[in-house]
């Protein structure tokens, strides 16, 4: 894993806890970095050497990857031709520029830094969709995660066959895995599912922009429960418009998940979104799926007043963030 240097050096001298949702039970998952368990290593970008890896796996928020050490990592990692499986909300543009009705270019101003991304070729770059929710809870270990809502990642193939097959193996890998506690054997609720469709994991947007980003509001947050519970409607007309973009750029309707079953799920989230609490703690750069979407929509003349109003929103908290004095 690529980690802050503080939180290597803390996984050096303690074991990693995860807490999940388990057979209606609170599970702690204890995965020790110990040899006699897993080969694990964590290490700094710079320290990282590609070639030693079969596959990398982008699991950071978009704006980290703005970093100039990352930066030079992506470069290395696009030298050395590893595929690229990415867990993130906001795909890399080389993903994007897989689906033939995508012009990437007017997409570019929605990122961080667009050009972190170059070095990658679109074949060897996969998206899967995060739909497991998780979050840190507060006063613990930043090595401490809590998984809210136990739902599995959803992963699109490779154009290469070779590579897919590597999905394929850690896909039967997580569905075999057992961990045994008090002598009770538990499936991990959270799986890997390898789907023939370059477009499932673009269903996340629909789920990010009815109930993630209307989190934000203007001078508060609030849980995705209720961004999306306290106007059921408004919900369900950003969520389709959403879905509808999806299949405008060339998805099934089989790829995508239905509103009601997306409403059900989100009664289980009870706590704001990162990029919602992000921005209430001050942020000045978030992932911004809502302009990516917005500026999607727009290239396939779609376009949706509520999205308008996320999208103006998030601005301007985020400009009152950045003209906000920061406390030391």
């Amino acid at each position: 894993g690529i980690l802050h240097p503080r939180l290597v050096e803390r996984l050096e001298k303690r074991r990693d806890d995860a807490e999940q949702q388990a057979a209606g039970e609170l599970l702690a998952v204890e995965a020790w970095l110990h040899p006699q368990h897993r080969r694990v290593s964590a290490g700094c970008a710079d320290e990282v050497i590609p070639e030693d890896y079969d596959l990398v796996v982008l699991a950071m928020q978009e704006p980290q990857y703005a970093d100039e050490r990352i930066k030079r990592l992506i470069e290395r990692v696009g030298a050395a031709e590893k595929p690229c499986l990415s867990l993130m909300n906001m795909p890399p543009l080389a993903y994007l520029r897989r689906i033939a009705r995508v012009d990437v270019a007017p997409l570019r101003s929605s990122y961080t830094d667009a050009n972190v991304w170059n070095p990658l070729e679109p074949h060897r770059v996969s998206l899967c969709s995060p739909d497991a929710q998780a979050f840190r809870p507060p006063g613990e270990a930043p090595n401490v995660l809590q998984v809210g809502l136990p739902t599995n990642f959803k992963a699109a193939p490779f154009e290469s066959l070779e590579h897919t097959a590597i999905l394929e193996q850690i896909e039967r890998d997580v569905e075999g895995l057992r961990h045994e506690v008090d002598g009770r054997s538990y499936e991990l609720p959270v799986k890997l599912r390898l789907h023939r469709s370059k477009f499932v994991p673009l269903a996340k947007w629909a789920m990010l922009i009815a109930g993630n980003y209307r989190c934000v509001q203007e001078a508060k947050v609030i849980p995705i429960r209720r961004a999306v519970h306290d106007d059921l409607e408004t919900s369900r007309e950003v969520y389709e418009w959403t879905s509808r973009l999806c299949v405008a750029l060339g998805a099934d309707s089989a790829d995508l998940v239905p509103f009601w079953k997306y409403a059900e799920a989100a009664k289980s989230l009870t706590k704001p979104s990162s990029v919602a609490r992000a921005i209430s703690s001050g942020a000045v750069r978030v992932e911004r799926v809502d302009k990516l979407v917005q500026s999607l929509g727009r290239s396939v003349d779609l376009r949706s007043a509520q999205l308008d109003r996320i999208v103006s929103r998030v601005d301007a908290r985020l400009e009152h963030n950045r003209n906000t004095p920061r406390v030391a």
